[in-house]
C-alpha cells in the first residue's frame, strides 16, 4: 500500500472558528522505502494568521498573499492522496482542517477519499506511555536529525515523521501482522542416503569486530523499541 506522510500549517488552532491551513506538506512511500514522489502547497488562507502561528511556522500575511487558495490545488492534492494510508502525527488536528476546507467546497471529508487516516501520535504514545511523545521528542528518542528544523514546516515535518515512523515500526512491514497461510509441495525424490560422518564441517566464528557490530545493532533495536525486546528473556 501506498503511504502518505501528511503535516499542515495553519492560521491558528480552530477550524470551527474560521481558521484556515497555510500549508501542505507530503511524503510519499511505497513498500517502506520513499519513493520521491512529493507535494508541497502554500496556500493564502484568505484572512490573517494569529500571531503566535506565525512565530510557530513563520509564514506571513504577507507571504502568503499571492499564493493560490485551497479551492485551487484540493484537485490535485485529492488525486495524490487517492487510496492511500494517511499518517499525520496528531491526526484530528490536520484532519479537522482538511474536512473543513472540503466541506466548504462541497466535497466528502478525507476518510471517503483515502483508504485509512493513521494517527503516529496514538501509535507512539501506545510505544512509549507516559513519555513526552511530540515530534520533536521522538526525533531525540529515535535518533533522527532535525537539526534543521527551526520553524514548523509542512513537508519539513511529513518528512521527519516517515523517518520516525519507520524507526517506530522497525522490523515490520505493517502495523498489523497478519498470518498466511503458506502451502508446501512436498516432493519425494528417490535420492541415495548419504553419510554425513565423512565430512568435516569448518565453523567459522565472528571477529571482535563482527561481534561489536552485532551487539550495536541489538542495542539499537533495544532502544528504538523502548527495551521491549525478548531475547533477553531467554538468556541464562
Amino acid at each position: 500500500m501506498r503511504q502518505i506522510f501528511l503535516d499542515t500549517e495553519t492560521t491558528g488552532l480552530s477550524p470551527e472558528n474560521g481558521d484556515r491551513i497555510v500549508e501542505i506538506g507530503c511524503v510519499e512511500m511505497v513498500a517502506r522505502r520513499l519513493s520521491g514522489r512529493n507535494k508541497h502547497f502554500y496556500l493564502n488562507p484568505e484572512r490573517k494568521s494569529h500571531e503566535e502561528a506565525v512565530r510557530i511556522h513563520g509564514l506571513t500575511d504577507e507571504f502568503l498573499a499571492d499564493k493560490p487558495v485551497f479551492a485551487a490545488v484540493a484537485d490535485e492534492l485529492m488525486d495524490f492522496l487517492s487510496g492511500a494510508e494517511i499518517i499525520i502525527h496528531n491526526a484530528p488536528f490536520d484532519v479537522g482542517f482538511l474536512n473543513e476546507e472540503l466541506r466548504r467546497l462541497g466535497r466528502p471529508p478525507l476518510g471517503q477519499h483515502v483508504a485509512q487516516i493513521t494517527d503516529s501520535l496514538h501509535m507512539a504514545r501506545e510505544l512509549y506511555p507516559g513519555k513526552a511523545n511530540s515530534l520533536d521528542a521522538l526525533c531525540r528518542r529515535l535518533e533522527v536529525d532535525n537539526t534543521s528544523r527551526t520553524f514548523h514546516g509542512a513537508l519539513l515535518d511529513a518528512g521527519l515523521l516517515a523517518e520516525v515512523y519507520i524507526r517506530m515500526t522497525r522490523g515490520q512491514n505493517a502495523l498489523v501482522i497478519e498470518e498466511e497461510e503458506v502451502k508446501t509441495e512436498v516432493v519425494e525424490d528417490e535420492l541415495p542416503a548419504i553419510d554425513l560422518t565423512q565430512f568435516t564441517l569448518p565453523v567459522l566464528r565472528a571477529s571482535e569486530s563482527e561481534c561489536l557490530a552485532h551487539e550495536a545493532v541489538l542495542a539499537g533495536l533495544e532502544k528504538a523499541s523502548g527495551g521491549l525486546v525478548q531475547w533477553k528473556k531467554l538468556m541464562p
